[in-house]
This record gives C-alpha cells, structure tokens and sequence, in this order.
C-alpha cells in the first residue's frame, strides 16, 4: 500500500474528502517526524512507539574494494509495533 493509497481508504472509512484525508494524514507523519526529530518518544497504544535512538561509531567496509571504513555515530527513528499490531499480523500469518 502507498500514501495514495492509503488517503483513499481513510477518506472511504472517515467520510472524508481525498484532501481532507490527504491534510489529516500530512499533518499526522509530520507531527510525528516533528517529535522524534526532537527526541521525544510518540506512542499510540495498540499500534506502537516511534523514537529517536543513537546508533555508535563503527568501522564497515566499502563492497567493492573491502577497505575499512568509519560510520561515524548518528540518531536514528525506531519503530517498535504494538501489542495489538503483533497480535494482528501473526493471525494473517496463521
């Protein structure tokens, strides 16, 4: 599923135009990106958490010469699926 996608069937399901379906889904991923940029967790019960972690220095290696190389440290956005998120998608695996 893709963005379009998915505007279409929360507009279907919310009784809402495309693009007030659009705006409300925008204005959601953004305050969401908004909030961990500033390292702050956002957590939705039952679907799951989103947050800012560090990730350490660690030397990798370039694939096409295998020469070592430094990653240098950086913070990266987590998401950790819900209780009922996992629950959900073991069942359809079933």
């Amino acid at each position: 599923m893709n963005k379009g996608e998915l505007i279409e069937i929360i507009a279907q399901e919310a009784d809402l135009s495309k693009a007030a379906a659009g705006r409300a889904l925008e204005a959601i991923l953004s305050n969401i990106v908004k909030t961990v940029a500033k390292k702050q967790d956002v957590q939705i019960t039952g679907f799951g958490s989103f947050k800012a972690v560090k990730r350490p220095a660690r030397t990798g290696r370039n694939p096409s010469t295998g020469v070592a190389i430094k990653i240098a440290a950086t913070t990266v956005p987590r998401f950790t699926a819900g209780t009922a998120f996992k629950a959900a998608v073991a069942k359809k695996k079933s």
